[in-house]
């Protein structure tokens, strides 16, 4: 089980923001071509990131708490996947604010 110690994290940052969705009308998962576009840069900047950390030696991840899948540049799946989840985490988070709140962010349309 300890192999799925990192995506079991990440399961639980989904879920536990996952209700933010459908309570609070956050319109994040609805909205997925501009999700998509939010979250590819830091997909792309940090996995360059992370390869360049790693090929130099100073990142490495405990195969004991990985998966073992590795991307390009010897990347675990596990972190990709992290670059994709907790942005998505994040993004739920603030527009659940903004719609409890009745905050604008700058990005509404006009009527």
């Amino acid at each position: 089980m300890s192999k799925f110690a990192y995506l079991s994290v990440l399961l639980g940052c989904l879920v536990g923001t996952a209700w933010l969705e459908f309570f609070l009308r956050t319109k994040v998962y609805r909205r997925a071509v501009r999700l998509i576009l939010t979250i590819l840069p830091v997909v792309v900047v940090f996995s360059i990131w992370d390869a360049y950390a790693i090929a130099q030696g100073h990142w490495t991840f405990d195969p004991r708490y990985v998966t073992g899948i590795t991307t390009v540049a010897n990347i675990p799946l596990d972190e990709i996947l992290f670059f994709i989840v907790i942005p998505i985490c994040a993004i739920l988070s603030f527009e659940a604010v903004r719609s409890a709140r009745n905050w604008e962010a700058g990005d509404e349309e006009t009527k």
